[in-house]
């Protein structure tokens, strides 16, 4: 019960701490990322939660966490909607929300005006996660069968975030932010989020044991 709250309760965090941290994109010379970087942790912390808990239990946390996005997104609309107080809203914090978490931007065109930064984060999020980490899941399970079932753990890790995390990194940035980051940000951005989550796969993979 321990082990459950725990491993599941962190990927929760991950997953929605770094869709919030998502809607900023930051800028470190040629490298364009969304500071949502806290949410590469999942890949290898889905392999953790495969690995203690099980197959199912791992799916049913990819589907949990997609589903607790989705209620912060609908559930920050409902914030916005509120009666704000005068002097927050007119100091700034009405248009920020609005801008950031806001079901509509009418600053758009087109398709990109349908959806706020926010809503657009949490439906790219939910459609690449939910295609990256069920690959990732599958590439795991794959990687426990057969002759490579005795190959040392660290390399399930490597073999499922090697294939996951190209697929979340160039899906992502395209649904969140094509519009709104010309052409060569995303590029750049797409790069940033395959080397910066293969870092931080290096950084964490020892976590598996």
């Amino acid at each position: 019960t321990q082990a459950t709250i725990i491993l599941c309760g962190l990927y929760l965090f991950f997953s929605l701490a770094g869709n919030i941290a998502a809607t900023k994109v930051t800028y470190f010379g040629s490298l364009v990322m969304d500071a949502g970087f806290i949410y590469s942790l999942t890949f290898t912390w889905r392999d953790l939660i495969h690995k203690q808990l099980g197959q199912k239990a791992a799916i049913t946390t990819i589907w949990l966490a997609a589903g607790f996005n989705l209620l912060a997104a609908l559930y920050f609309q409902l914030v916005v909607l509120l009666p704000a107080q005068t002097e927050w809203a007119n100091s700034g914090g009405q248009t920020a929300w609005t801008f950031l978490f806001g079901i509509i931007d009418t600053s758009g065109s087109g398709w990109q005006s349908l959806f706020s930064l926010q809503m657009r984060i949490v439906l790219g999020s939910i459609l690449t996660a939910l295609l990256a980490e069920l690959i990732d899941t599958k590439v795991y399970h794959l990687w426990t069968r057969g002759a490579r079932r005795n190959w040392p753990q660290w390399t399930r890790v490597f073999a499922s975030n090697a294939v996951s995390i190209p697929v979340d990194s160039l899906l992502f940035p395209i649904i969140a932010f094509a519009g709104i980051v010309g052409t060569e940000g995303l590029q750049q951005m797409i790069w940033t989020n395959i080397i910066v989550k293969a870092l931080i796969t290096l950084l964490v993979f020892w976590t598996i044991y």
